[in-house]
């Protein structure tokens, strides 16, 4: 792609570095940026600088938060002895969206995963464990992608958790092996989350 301005052709470069963006619609969208006001991209701009310099992470639950601990964490109306394992921030909107879950949330920041690289240390795992051993939680609620990553950290977190006495269950199947959280419908996910089973059913069914 041949660029009649080097500043055009930096910018096109960084904007394709995101995920699901190619040269062509990062040129796209850097020409549509240029045709707004340039109040608007200064907006923009400040927004990200804001977000990278700003944003935290909460302390309890590892979620993105503009405080120490997130608004979830801290409402009284939600029930602190159950908590739903996910793997990241889109995860947490996703079943936020179905308004059929009343709990806390415990975001591990990834999952497990040998091949790229991966391993329960740089996860949130132990931070979920020493809050098990704290006998605050009465259930976990593993919400990870079905997929083998996923159900590979499901049985790391159920072994290291194993008799501690806290119920540990998983969304039902109404999400299909292989598919992603953050791409179900929200009826569908609602209703995995209700109707979810005990973690040692889900072992034998395998």
């Amino acid at each position: 792609m041949d660029f009649s301005s080097k500043l055009l052709e930096n910018a096109v470069y960084e904007m394709s570095q995101l995920p699901g963006i190619g040269k062509r619609t990062a040129l796209r969208l850097v020409l549509h940026l240029l045709k707004q006001p340039a109040q608007q991209t200064e907006k923009l701009s400040q927004a990200l600088e804001n977000l990278r310099s700003t944003v935290r992470f909460c302390s309890n639950c590892h979620n993105i938060s503009d405080t120490e601990t997130c608004e979830i964490c801290i409402n009284p109306k939600r029930d602190k002895s159950l908590v739903c394992v996910v793997e990241d921030i889109r995860d947490v909107m996703a079943i936020e969206n179905t308004g059929q879950y009343r709990g806390l949330y415990h975001v591990l920041g990834g999952k497990i995963s040998p091949m790229e690289g991966v391993g329960p240390q740089d996860l949130t795992i132990q931070a979920l464990v020493n809050k098990v051993n704290k006998g605050e939680i009465k259930e976990l609620i593993f919400a990870l992608s079905s997929t083998m990553e996923g159900d590979t950290t499901n049985f790391y977190i159920y072994k290291q958790i194993e008799g501690k006495g806290v119920n540990t269950s998983t969304i039902a199947r109404g999400i299909a092996v292989g598919d992603e959280l953050e791409y179900a419908d929200e009826v569908t996910l609602g209703r995995s989350i209700l109707n979810r089973i005990p973690f040692e059913n889900s072992l034998r069914a395998d």
